[in-house]
């Protein structure tokens, strides 16, 4: 009588879970896939990334020019023999 009740068990279980078994295997087919997605999404570059970090990098080279000019006009201030009348380089 056991075995038969373990029979019937066995025999019920797939429909008392559900569509629990079938999501789950699933899941566990589409695992490679979105692994390889999220891996080649985190080593490239989208183009706003790219934009975003051109317009960082302009910003931080006009800034450092910037800072280099108020120097140089400083330097001529102070010492205006050594400046001879030229533009100061970048």
């Amino acid at each position: 009588m056991t075995v038969r009740r373990i029979a019937l068990f066995a025999a019920l279980l797939p429909l008392l879970a559900g569509g629990c078994i079938a999501k789950t295997a699933f899941n566990v087919v589409t695992l490679p896939v979105k692994a390889t997605t999220q891996a080649v999404d985190w080593t490239t570059t989208s183009q706003s990334e790219a934009d975003r970090n051109r317009g960082r990098a302009d910003r931080k080279r006009d800034e450092r020019a910037a800072k280099e000019r108020r120097q140089a006009e400083k330097r001529c201030r102070q010492h205006p023999e050594d400046c001879s009348g030229a533009e100061p380089r970048y």
